[in-house]
């Protein structure tokens, strides 16, 4: 059975979550935010008060959590039901996803666990490695970039809009020391798939960037 998938991939801050999410929704697709994966886990693990450098134990966690993404203006993240969004930034999770991510059993279950999302009628698939470990095979794949300096840009503003002091030179520091680690992991580097659409969304609107690609499944 053919079920077309799309996978998005690029650096923090590009707007793939955002293009992503608006593709599936004009699509009717399912969709999958890779990089909540770990932070779901730590949650459902740090919910279960295992330890969470125990292999066995996280890995039949990660075997029977059910998660949800619902592509609604913001991203919704269900663990079982639950909504854990909310829960997904806090720095506790973050620092639990990283304990578990460094287990390689883990690594093996969720990388079949994002492939699960594959279903039917499709999917879009957003991360870093979509489109070159987890989905090699999707017909339609986009690099979606913009400069470090644009990126920066649109975070410093995002934060100032909620009332939070930011300082766009530091961001930027941190933008290019992210893209940096990123690119240089030894598992599942950022890197741009040798078939994908490569969109420097640097000087596109939005709008523009999800017209390029729902033009590509087109």
């Amino acid at each position: 059975m053919n079920i077309p998938v799309l996978t998005i991939d690029g650096p923090s801050g590009a707007g793939k979550g955002t293009v992503s999410r608006a593709v599936a929704k004009k699509m009717g697709w399912n969709y999958l935010d890779s990089g909540s994966i770990y932070r779901s886990l730590a949650v459902a693990a740090l919910k279960q008060h295992v330890d969470l450098e125990n292999e066995v134990a996280i890995v039949n966690i990660a075997q029977a959590m059910v998660l949800e993404f619902d592509c609604g203006d913001e991203l919704v993240v269900r663990l079982d039901g639950e909504d854990i969004t909310a829960q997904l930034g806090s720095e506790i999770t973050g620092n639990a996803a990283s304990i578990v991510a460094a287990l390689p059993e883990v690594r093996n279950v969720l990388l079949q666990k994002q492939k699960d999302f594959k279903r039917l009628p499709g999917l879009v698939a957003d991360g870093r490695d979509m489109g070159t470990v987890v989905f090699p095979d999707a017909e339609n794949k986009v690099f979606l970039t913009a400069s470090a300096a644009e990126r920066a840009k649109r975070r410093y503003k995002q934060l100032i809009e909620k009332g939070i002091d930011a300082n766009l030179a530091r961001i930027t520091n941190e933008i290019e020391e992210r893209d940096r680690r990123d690119m240089e992991r030894k598992a599942a580097p950022l890197a741009m798939a040798s078939d994908a659409l490569y969109i420097d969304s640097s000087d596109m609107t939005l709008e523009a960037v999800i017209e390029e690609v729902l033009n590509l499944i087109r």
